[in-house]
């Protein structure tokens, strides 16, 4: 039944001894010695200020320079969530600091990722001397080439894997530690180090925005990052931010805020402005002074986001139906699908299928392609392998995008077929489930999910820990959901909630042994300090 292989890490001592559980999470994340476990579970901002950014130096002194002569500046930015963050900390820091600056949002149909020599030289026209890009640049040869001859100084601030033939700006400041947010973070508070040392506390604030641009764009949460998320998410549960309070109560969310809640619910909101709208809107929320604007433009974000998911679904649907059962890569195209959303089923077949997608919306001319892997194969190497046929790309190891010719399309995808074929081993395709260890009925306590929980945030790079248990007792199955697709079982005296595992159901009776591999919960719909096993997957031992 079970529908993973299950790795389990290691085996408990045969007497467990006070701190035994503590021990195992510590070597489960590599935190070996007492420093490193102290420096993991006690975040602080030295660690995001340990983290070597390049060329940060440069890019200060040019700023300082167009704020002493007061020429005019752009933030350009990406339309995603981590692109946003990172320009409203960076324009709302520069504006503070009394810059004549302002934030450009480019349209992804209409003018498509990065810097165009179209807005460039709008700019130029608007007498800007000064560009500085967030969460994008280190692809843009030409542009900074072009707007160098116009006049126009680049700053570029970034977190793409660099290529090989980098852009000749001002300065590059950049790092792959941080997400795009967190280097605009990060330079801000270098820049007003020297500019301004009393805006350090409003800076401060803006951590909230950095945490939840580092969880939206699945950054690895360790060192700098995590501590970044750890001290924002802090900020974050007392925000007095309009447009992040307006989101918050729009998306009926109750209680804490943490990374589930960033990345399932406000981070999709975010998103959707850029991805089937305009980015631009989402800015304006971000930096929203009053609430009743922040309001507004947080029910125009739900909205946009319930039209986005019609649109996600659509297109998963007949995707399905496109992956072959065999091969090592997944390819997948349409000319119906809509750009803004082709990552999404990328992502979810993913989970389906346990290979690396691609999925392109198709044009007459152009199209575009994004992508999303599996650990272990990088999937911005794997396209960049077939650079001579693309427009551009970039992009992470985990996620890449691309422009392509149409006319291009199937040579490109027996060119990475075959890149696939030699690079992602079998072993890369089990669908496996890593275990920390197996606990006891007994070990299922308070005092250990507390434990545990000193190790959050938990995302990519630190996973919730997943444990099994077996022999368990079922007691009571039940179907719940409004179609019956998750599974609830109570099992020796503890509740346990399967989600999408409602199709087991009928496979399971009272009294059934079973083994059971879940992370642990509080139940919020029971009494509190109860537990609650979150199952990932479980097999009948009868």
């Amino acid at each position: 039944m079970n529908r993973f292989i299950w790795k389990i890490r290691q085996k408990p001592p045969e007497i467990k001894r006070s701190g035994w559980l503590l021990a195992f999470l510590a070597q489960s994340r590599g935190l070996v010695t007492p420093q490193k476990l102290k420096d993991f579970l006690n975040p602080t901002q030295a660690q995001i200020e340990k983290v070597k950014v390049t060329d940060i130096d440069r890019g200060r002194e040019r700023v300082m320079r167009a704020l002493k002569n007061h020429q005019k500046i752009v933030v350009y930015s990406d339309y995603d969530a981590d692109g946003l963050c990172a320009t409203a900390i960076m324009w709302e820091t520069l504006y503070d600091a009394g810059a004549s600056v302002m934030p450009y949002v480019p349209h992804r149909i209409k003018e498509g990722y990065g810097m165009t020599t179209s807005a460039i030289s709008e700019m130029a026209k608007q007498g800007v001397k000064l560009i500085i890009t967030v969460d994008q640049g280190v692809t843009a040869r030409e542009q900074v080439k072009y707007a160098k001859k116009l006049g126009i100084d680049v700053v570029i601030t970034d977190h793409h894997v660099l290529p090989k033939t980098l852009p000749k700006p001002v300065a590059l400041v950049h790092t792959t530690e941080f997400c795009g947010a967190g280097v605009s973070w990060r330079f801000c508070w270098e820049l007003i180090k020297k500019l301004n040392p009393s805006y350090k506390e409003k800076l401060l604030s803006k951590l909230e925005l950095a945490a939840l641009a580092t969880i939206a764009d699945l950054v690895p949460l360790i060192g700098g990052s995590r501590a970044m998320v750890k001290l924002g998410l802090e900020r974050l549960a007392k925000t007095r931010r309009p447009g992040l309070v307006a989101l918050v109560k729009s998306s009926g969310i109750a209680g804490s805020i943490g990374t589930y809640e960033i990345g399932h619910i406000l981070a999709p909101r975010i998103n959707a402005m850029g991805r089937i709208e305009h980015g631009l809107d989402s800015l304006r929320l971000l930096c929203a002074k009053n609430r009743a604007q922040a309001d507004k433009l947080a029910t125009i974000l739900s909205k946009t986001n319930s039209r986005r998911q019609d649109l996600t679904t659509r297109a998963i649907t007949s995707a399905i139906d496109m992956v072959e059962e065999e091969g090592r890569i997944g390819i997948v195209q349409d000319r119906e699908w809509h750009e803004g959303i082709i990552g999404l089923v990328a992502s979810r077949l993913v989970e389906t299928y346990n290979r690396p997608i691609i999925a392109i919306s198709l044009g007459e001319t152009f199209s575009k392609g994004s992508a999303r892997s599996i650990p272990g194969f990088n999937i911005v190497e794997a396209i960049r392998s077939s650079s001579q046929f693309l427009v551009d790309g970039g992009g992470h190891p985990m996620a890449a995008g691309f422009t392509i010719r149409t006319e291009h399309i199937e040579v490109f995808k027996q060119n990475i077929t075959k890149y696939a074929q030699k690079y992602i081993t079998d072993d890369l395709l089990e669908k496996q489930i890593d275990i920390v260890c197996a606990l006891e009925r007994e070990d299922i306590t308070r005092q250990n999910f507390e434990l545990i929980c000193k190790f959050e945030p938990f995302g990519i790079g630190n996973p919730q820990p997943v444990f099994i248990t077996r022999g368990m007792t079922v007691e009571d199955i039940r179907s719940v959901g409004g179609e019956n697709q998750h599974l609830k079982l109570q099992v020796d005296g503890l509740s346990a909630i399967g989600f999408n595992m409602g199709n087991l159901r009928a496979q399971l009776r009272p009294g059934d042994a079973v083994d059971l591999v879940y992370t642990m919960a509080e139940d919020k719909y029971a009494l509190s300090g109860q537990i609650q096993l979150k199952l990932k997957d479980l097999a009948i031992t009868n």
